[in-house]
């Protein structure tokens, strides 16, 4: 997935105005005259200017969001994975910690969150250990379709979403704010905001449709497919929440919308 990029450009107009010169020759009786050059008049140039321009206004903050004060600073955000962790850890509880990488979390969490309503997500950028075994199909062909018991692959992700306290998960969200934003500067969008981000993505996955399963897939070559050429058109984002299964997926909406109130509101 790529990111968007935003340019600003000023332009300068320059206009040349009209050169002209004036000389005077008094003739001369003795001796005879002689034709003398007029001298050089430097030319009158009038310089029109456009007035300065305002400076581009940087886009409007959606959705305002205020760090939660602390009594520690905040570490710089290369540094930020043990404290962060730590935070984590005590809304997760340590099965849920468990599932989550450590290394540069804040930088992955705010790559994975922006590229979720786009159309690509690479893995190797989720922060998240991947579901044990391997993706569960059944059928083949014009049979082939996504196997009833995949969902439970996804049993222990299952359960740390059901147990997650939506607002102290929030309040460690913003605790950390500064580094979250600073990171999504640093991915390329310096004068956007990064919970903007957030919520957009969470909107994108809240509309994520609930298709009727069996879910058809087709194989062109190596990776599946939704057969639906609607479905296999969805974000990545959408794309897992169809693949995680119904039930999870209504769990994980049901806990975005908590989620989204508290970053939106700004509450």
């Amino acid at each position: 997935m790529k990111g968007k990029h935003w340019a600003i450009g000023t332009a300068v107009v320059a206009i040349a105005a009209l050169a002209g010169y004036i000389f005077l020759v008094a003739p001369q009786e003795v001796p005879p005259p002689v034709a003398i050059a007029p001298p050089a008049v430097a030319p009158t140039v009038q310089a029109q200017t456009e007035p300065p321009r305002a400076a581009p206004e940087l886009p409007a903050i959606l959705h305002p969001i205020e760090p939660t004060p602390s009594e520690e600073p905040l570490p710089e955000l290369g540094r930020s994975d043990a404290p962060f962790r730590k935070a984590l850890g005590e809304v997760l509880g340590k099965k849920g910690l468990a599932l989550v990488l450590s290394d540069e979390l804040i930088h992955h969490l705010v790559v994975t969150i922006d590229n979720l309503p786009r159309k690509h997500l690479a893995a190797d950028v989720v922060p998240l250990k991947r579901a044990e075994g391997k993706f569960n199909t059944e059928g083949k062909n014009e049979t082939l379709t996504i196997g009833a018991g995949n969902a439970a692959r996804y049993a222990a992700y299952a359960a740390a979403i059901k147990a997650v306290d939506s607002t102290k998960l929030v309040a460690v969200y913003r605790r950390f704010y500064p580094l979250f934003e600073r990171a999504y500067h640093e991915i390329g969008y310096p004068q956007a905001h990064f919970n903007d981000r957030l919520v957009a993505a969470i909107d994108d996955l809240l509309s994520a449709p609930a298709p009727e399963v069996p879910v058809r897939l087709v194989q062109p070559k190596i990776l599946y497919e939704y057969a639906d050429p609607d479905l296999e058109a969805r974000s990545a984002g959408q794309k897992i929440m169809m693949r995680i299964g119904k039930e999870n997926a209504a769990l994980l909406k049901a806990r975005l919308g908590e989620i989204r109130r508290l970053v939106a509101s700004g509450q």
